[in-house]
């Protein structure tokens, strides 16, 4: 399995936390509060390196004013404060099931043209488009500039969102009319829910030629979101994963290996078929051992690049699957009651001062949380060792 690579779509996610720890007030103290219009303008330098004119900067600037409003969003997504079987539920229902179904079915010659040209299948795409904006549907109503010029202001990643910015003035310098830059609160824009840079390196017209519309074309914001996915690394000779049973015996001592070597051990996909020949796979529980387990490979962590959250693909995994007819998870979901931010916090400064996790200290376990918590599991002969954080790994990290 590769790590995750530097995703695209800024980490809307981290917006958040920083948003929620700077809110203060009310809306009038904030209005008062100077500097807004000198922060905007200190950006005209990157604008200009980036090929923006100076009218167009002008213009964008000239009646900008903050968004108190977004400064005091909640501190956290559901795909990170939700346990994974209540996320999955909530995003693979059986209505947007029914109705990834229907538009499968409606542009199947469409989607079959996008897999031949970008190798991922349509029910990903649509699956993505799903989650993302309810296919197409629920694409948000906040001026793009006005609240990514704010979160920069205030915000805890100034830098990441001032390119963000300049990268929307790039598309007012390259046509992209001013009232299509409109979005979530945090500037996420159209069906396919990109950022400006991730609409500059991937957006996609499926007929070519015109600039591509991701605000009021499905086939463009299918197009753009297979050009994410393959330029990101998808291989279309992998599934993003396989719902598996574990063999009798099992020892999780290795979560990482080859196809090959799974099937060796006697891992079998759940609903009989064959598992891949060969690949790279990683043994999933995402509700421990006795919850569903699956072998995800390299496309699951592309699915990531599109969101950090582990739940998050596993949502669009399983949402495809279905919409592609199949029953998953066969396995039932056990209750599961996820760690809080701060507690997930405590346990990765713990497993850092171990040696076993090398990652953020920042309350979100994705798969090198994961694998930290696998070792330690198995160092202290904690089984089974699933990897899953729970209340009793953090109780044994205290205590050691």
């Amino acid at each position: 399995m590769q790590n995750s690579r530097k995703f695209a779509l800024i980490d809307r996610r981290a917006l958040l936390l920083g948003a929620a720890t700077l809110a203060c007030g009310g809306s009038r103290a904030f209005a008062q509060e100077p500097g807004f219009q000198a922060f905007v303008q200190s950006l005209w330098p990157a604008a200009q390196a980036a090929g923006v004119s100076r009218e167009v900067f002008d213009v964008a600037a000239q009646s900008l004013t903050p968004e108190p409003a977004v400064l005091q969003k909640p501190a956290a997504q559901s795909e990170f404060t939700v346990s994974i079987p209540a996320y999955v539920a909530g995003a693979a229902t059986t209505s947007r099931v029914a109705r990834g179904r229907a538009l499968v079915s409606e542009l199947t010659h469409m989607l079959r043209q996008l897999e031949q040209r970008n190798g991922v299948t349509g029910e990903i795409l649509v699956a993505i488009l799903g989650i993302e904006s309810n296919f197409g549907v629920a694409t948000g109503g906040a001026d793009v500039l006005r609240v990514l010029a704010t979160l920069a202001w205030k915000g805890h990643m100034t830098q990441k969102l001032s390119e963000e910015y300049v990268a929307g003035l790039v598309l007012l310098q390259q046509g992209v009319p001013r009232h299509r830059l409109r979005g979530s609160w945090a500037g996420a824009m159209g069906m396919p829910q990109f950022m400006p840079s991730a609409y500059l390196k991937f957006a996609a017209s499926f007929a070519g030629g015109a600039a591509p519309d991701i605000w009021s074309s499905q086939p463009d914001a299918l197009a753009s979101i297979a050009s994410f996915l393959q330029k990101s690394g998808w291989n279309p000779a992998l599934p993003w994963g396989v719902e598996t049973r574990l063999p009798q015996g099992f020892d999780f001592a290795a979560f990482d290996m080859d196809f090959a070597q799974f099937r060796a051990l006697g891992f079998a996909a759940a609903n009989g078929e064959a598992l891949p020949q060969s690949g790279p796979a990683s043994l999933y529980m995402p509700a421990g051992a006795s919850g569903p387990a699956f072998l995800i490979t390299d496309n699951f962590e592309v699915i990531r690049q599109y969101n950090t959250s582990d739940a998050y693909a596993l949502a669009v995994g399983i949402l495809a699957d279905r919409i592609a007819g199949a029953a998953t998870p066969l396995t039932p979901w056990p209750k599961v009651t996820p760690l809080t931010t701060t507690q997930c916090k405590e346990l990765q400064q713990a497993l850092t001062r171990l040696g076993f996790y090398h990652g953020t200290i920042d309350g979100k376990l994705g798969r090198v949380a994961r694998n930290a918590v696998h070792a330690f599991q198995l160092s202290v002969g904690m089984r089974p060792a699933d990897g899953l954080a729970t209340k009793a790994v953090l109780e044994r990290l205290r205590g050691g």
